[in-house]
């Protein structure tokens, strides 16, 4: 538990700010409450999440950077040296073959709220993992769509 809780305030320290919209917040605290009923999310993944929205900093949909990952972004990533194309969806729309990725994956916990451009080490279940987020390929608040 130390270690993690080091690695978390590391990981605060390299990136000066964490954005989310007000929507985005607002379902996910409401999806947090209903998983700690689902057998499927661990409580470590919960707890990530809850720590990702408390530290982050919330603005309306209007007011967010365009180059910001938002919910169903969708994102080229570098990890560990190759590039992937995802976008990040909430649990029921995750499907891998589609290459849609749940905010509660470890990776979709390390893009959500971060910028373009930036490099984020996060612990995935095979050790940590260097992500790059090299272009937002679509972000919803960009393109006008507030509510998805």
């Amino acid at each position: 538990m130390e270690q993690y809780m080091k690695s978390i305030k590391e990981r605060a320290s390299v990136c000066e700010m964490l954005y989310m919209t007000e929507v985005d917040k607002e379902r996910l605290q409401t999806l947090l409450k209903d998983m700690f009923f689902d057998d499927g999310i661990t409580e470590k993944a919960i707890s990530d999440l809850e720590n990702e929205i408390k530290r982050a900093t919330v603005v309306t949909p209007e007011e967010l950077p365009r180059d910001i990952v938002t919910m169903n972004s969708r994102v080229l990533l570098c990890l560990n040296g190759d590039d992937t194309e995802v976008s990040l969806v909430y649990p029921d729309d995750a499907d891998w073959s589609e290459q849609k990725l749940s905010v509660f994956s470890p990776i979709g916990m390390a893009i959500l709220g971060y910028r373009e451009g930036d490099t984020v080490q996060w612990e995935v279940p095979s050790g940590v993992t260097k992500i790059q987020i090299l272009k937002i390929l679509y972000q919803p608040e960009a393109a006008g769509h507030y509510h998805l």
